[in-house]
């Protein structure tokens, strides 16, 4: 896991894509959440997002 997170900084670093961070990061967070929660919870919230 830990060499993805460096090819993709290396990625996003050579080819000047810092815009993918905050998209990545809000992914993350999502899926965290999601996985925390069992997804049953969050499930409602979610669906009225998107």
């Amino acid at each position: 896991m830990l060499s993805f997170a460096k090819e993709l900084w290396k990625f996003m670093r050579v080819r000047k894509k810092f815009w993918l961070l905050p998209i990545l990061l809000v992914m993350v967070l999502f899926g965290s959440v999601i996985v925390l929660l069992k997804g049953n919870v969050v499930a409602p919230f979610i669906y009225t997002i998107f």
